[in-house]
């Protein structure tokens, strides 16, 4: 798959490979398993998938930027930001697909 975007058509036809469930079962698990995912995060839990990472929740405070083109002072409101954090396996899998 490089150069090209992994989409949940393709993890839906994954599914109905690896596992043999149609594909109509396989597009309703996918949609399941990222809403569930979805859910949880917006309701403010962090997301732990052994083996591949964690999807983590911050909260940045406010403060003040600039605009770098005219160098005014903008205040940049506290948000909640989403960080993926990958595990060690997966950073390791990752190394080893640049090595011939």
């Amino acid at each position: 798959m490089t150069g090209k975007t992994l989409t949940r058509a393709d993890l839906a036809d994954a599914v109905h490979r690896e596992v043999g469930l149609s594909r109509q079962e396989s597009a309703q698990l996918v949609e399941s398993f990222l809403g569930m995912m979805s859910d949880t995060l917006a309701g403010g839990e962090n997301v732990k998938l052994s083996s591949f990472g964690s999807f983590l929740l911050r909260d940045k405070n406010g403060r003040v930027g600039r605009n770098p083109k005219t160098g005014e002072e903008v205040p940049i409101d506290p948000r909640r930001v989403l960080v993926f954090k990958p595990s060690q396996v997966l950073k390791d899998r990752v190394d080893r697909s640049l090595s011939p």
